[in-house]
């Protein structure tokens, strides 16, 4: 072959050998930009997935503890309707039965809407022992025959919410001394 053949073969081959060396560079750029895309896909389904995760429990959350305001503030409503009833005297009962009847159905329906919106009073019993989760100490006064710590008195019953508190029950403590 004559020389100006074997150059003009030479470069073919080098033309070819950088067609080549292009053509597996571009494949591999493509390569990254799509393994870049498949990335960016995956966290965009992640963070949907989430999204959707969290505005479920948001709406459970709205629908369980969304009346809280409105359920605090019937709260006083239940304590005037308990304390009038605690406070009829037998004459006032026999005098005014009818009355009386009348606030212990309006206290009985109260209790029940409390009940099918979640709400569950908390009673605590003088010699239970004090719960800073559930009771709120209003005063503490040693007496006699109790421990510290024991419920001495109940000022008013205390509520929870499904499963958060939403006023705790008022109470004396007992500071008596253990001897």
């Amino acid at each position: 072959m004559s020389e100006m053949k074997k150059d003009e073969i030479a470069e073919d081959q080098a033309q070819i050998g950088d067609d080549f060396d292009g053509a597996a560079a571009e494949i591999e750029a493509l390569r990254t930009e799509r393994d870049d895309m498949r990335d960016r896909f995956i966290r965009a389904l992640a963070d949907a997935e989430n999204m959707r995760k969290r505005a479920e429990r948001d709406r459970r959350e709205a629908e369980q503890y969304g009346g809280t305001k409105l359920a605090r503030d019937l709260l006083p409503v239940y304590d005037a309707l308990r304390r009038a009833l605690d406070v009829a005297t037998d004459e006032q009962r026999a005098a005014a039965a009818a009355l009386i009847e009348g606030v212990e159905l309006t206290l009985r329906e109260l209790i029940n809407v409390f009940g099918k919106h979640g709400m569950e009073p908390i009673v605590p019993q003088p010699g239970d022992a004090f719960d800073p989760a559930q009771h709120q100490a209003m005063f503490e006064a040693p007496l006699p025959g109790t421990k510290a710590g024991d419920i001495i008195q109940v000022m008013s019953e205390g509520f929870m919410l499904h499963d958060r508190l939403l006023r705790p029950a008022q109470v004396g403590v007992s500071s008596t001394p253990k001897s």
